[in-house]
């Protein structure tokens, strides 16, 4: 299998890029093997999702050898395949209300960023370097990269990043927002693990509510978005969740919030 996943019964999903002597590139048969695990996750009643990749690269994109062994009519309908299941899988994770925190290492390019930007917390090795990458082969982007990195880094960035290909380092993506933090590469493992488990024990629903809430807010309007936020607000408010968070604030302990059925 090109993409493990682990459900542990305090609902941490564990999705595993395996694929790392090929640099994790995507093929159909991994881009399949991200629905599936996806999907899994919506089945089941998951706190949160921790997405990681075995080998020196997080992800360097689609499988050019795969694609070249293609031409014409098979090649533009493998392709469709690939962004089909690929995207099937990147709406069904946004569709979540479990968080996502994802690990990235060593090269990542092309899709490769789409993951990493698609999580709501990503944390990169000091080694992590991204490159678009899609441009220089005559492609245009897959994998939201368009529509992600616009948001996080703004336009004129990200048709910098688009344009260019130049090389970014970790660090100067953590600066212009393309991922959360950096942290020692010795240490990546260990800080995703941790902050994956703290969101696992947070209020779900909550988190859902707020994923749509700021994922709605970059094309609403102020008016129907504050119309939105109260809406979601009274929802929470009156949830198991929210009268926890209150108890336990008004008692002065931690909140130990429920499991909520979780919302698609």
């Amino acid at each position: 299998m090109r993409v493990g996943i682990e459900i542990r019964e305090d609902g941490l999903a564990q999705v595993t890029l395996r694929r790392g002597d090929a640099g994790n590139a995507i093929d159909l048969e991994m881009a399949r093997g991200l629905l599936d695990a996806a999907r899994a996750c919506a089945r089941e009643d998951v706190r949160a999702v921790l997405l990681t990749a075995e080998g020196k690269s997080f992800c360097v994109g689609g499988d050019l050898g795969e694609f070249s062994r293609l031409s014409g009519d098979a090649l533009e309908k493998h392709l469709f395949a690939v962004t089909d299941a690929l995207h099937d899988a990147l709406r069904t994770f946004a569709g979540l209300d479990a968080p996502m925190v994802a690990a990235v290492q060593g090269a990542v390019a092309g899709a490769g960023i789409g993951l990493a930007a698609a999580a709501d917390v990503t944390l990169a090795a000091d080694n992590a370097s991204f490159t678009a990458a899609y441009t220089g082969i005559g492609y245009s982007p897959d994998a939201g990269v368009s529509w992600f990195l616009p948001r996080l880094v703004g336009p004129k960035r990200a048709l910098d990043l688009l344009l260019t290909n130049r090389r970014t380092t970790a660090s100067e993506a953590a600066a212009i927002g393309l991922v959360s933090r950096t942290v020692a590469p010795g240490e990546l493992a260990a800080e995703a693990s941790r902050t994956a488990d703290a969101l696992l024990r947070g209020p779900t629903a909550a988190f859902g509510a707020t994923r749509r809430l700021v994922s709605a807010g970059l094309t609403s309007e102020l008016g129907p978005h504050l119309d939105r936020e109260a809406r979601a607000l009274a929802t929470a408010a009156g949830g198991e969740e929210g009268r926890e968070g209150v108890a336990a604030f008004l008692g002065k302990r931690a909140p130990d919030f429920p499991r909520v059925a979780p919302q698609h």
